[in-house]
């Protein structure tokens, strides 16, 4: 039985982790989150090893509020998507975070890769114009579940 007085998350307070190196696929990705209404907080990092401070509260001037998810580029420098995946899967304390991957790559074992790590969606970035409406949809869906994890 659930707890009446525990809201679930609403679109409006969650918070997206964009972990992206290119600043003009942030800033598209940010155009399309305000274009389809999604009206969450949103923080970016610019690799791995700096979305890796923000998800363990350790940075100095990002953090997260509520319940979050992680948008995933997988080419990055310093850390990449794929070696960010390993450590969060490897965390007890983050291995339940929801990722999803946004990445140019549309290899298929760069996607098999992800899903062994328990992405919970894969999209090329190519397919966002016209795909985002469903990456809107989960990220909707995921916002009012108890799927996200707090801080």
């Amino acid at each position: 039985m659930s707890n009446p007085s525990i809201a679930p998350p609403s679109p409006t307070n969650f918070s997206v982790l964009l972990v992206e190196d290119d600043d003009v696929a942030t800033e598209s990705v940010l155009r399309s989150f305000k274009r389809h209404g999604i009206g969450c907080t949103t923080v970016t990092a610019c690799d791995g090893l700096e979305a890796l401070s923000i998800i363990r509260g350790e940075h100095e001037n990002k953090q997260l509020q509520g319940p979050y998810l992680v948008l995933l580029d997988l080419n990055m420098p310093r850390m990449d998507g794929f070696e960010f995946l390993h450590v969060v899967r490897a965390d007890p304390k983050l291995k339940q975070t929801v990722i999803f991957i946004l990445t140019t790559s549309s290899r298929d074992a760069d996607r098999a890769r992800a899903y062994e790590e328990n992405v919970a969606g894969y999209m090329v970035k190519s397919a966002v114009g016209p795909q985002f409406s469903l990456l809107a949809s989960f990220l909707d869906k995921y916002a009012t579940s108890n799927y996200l994890p707090a801080p």
